[in-house]
C-alpha cells in the first residue's frame, strides 16, 4: 500500500461532498499537471490519500481510499490525462493546517511544502503516521 495527498479547493469539491458520494466514490479528475497525472497513474486500488482543502483552509481534513485505478479523464478533451475514483473513509478528528505541518521539522521534506502547487503527491509512511497522529491531539 502507498500513501498520497490529494488537494481540492473546498468550494469546488469538499470532504463533505466526497462523503455524500457514498461507497461507490467519485472521480478525481481535472488534473492537468504532468507530474500530478503521473502520480495518479501510480496509485493502486486500496491506497490511502489525505484529503487536503487548498486555497480556503489549507488543511488536511480527511482520508479517502482509491477504489478504481487510473482511466481516461472524461473532462479532458485532449485525451492525455487520467482520473481515479476515490471513496470517503473518514474525517480527521482535528484538521491539520499547512502551518502546523511546516512547523514540524520531520515533515520539511514533503512535496506539500517543497512543491506547494502540486495537487497529487506521494507521502511516505513515516510522514503519514506523524500527520495522522497530529490529528488526534
Amino acid at each position: 500500500m502507498q500513501y498520497w495527498l490529494l488537494k481540492s479547493e473546498p468550494d469546488v469539491w469538499s470532504i463533505d461532498q466526497q462523503k455524500k458520494a457514498g461507497a461507490k466514490g467519485a472521480a478525481w479528475d481535472g488534473v492537468r499537471n504532468y507530474q500530478a497525472a503521473k502520480n495518479l497513474k501510480n496509485m493502486k486500488k486500496g491506497d490511502l490519500c489525505f484529503f487536503y482543502h487548498s486555497n480556503l483552509g489549507k488543511e488536511i481534513v480527511g482520508i479517502v481510499e482509491v477504489v478504481k485505478e487510473h482511466y481516461l479523464d472524461k473532462t479532458d478533451k485532449s485525451k492525455r490525462f487520467v482520473a481515479i475514483t476515490v471513496k470517503f473513509k473518514n474525517k480527521l478528528p482535528k484538521p491539520i493546517t499547512l502551518e502546523a505541518i511546516k512547523k514540524n521539522k520531520k515533515l520539511s521534506h514533503l512535496s506539500l511544502i517543497k512543491q506547494s502547487r502540486l495537487s497529487v503527491m506521494p507521502i511516505d509512511y513515516k510522514s503519514w503516521k506523524i500527520i495522522y497522529n497530529m490529528s488526534k491531539i
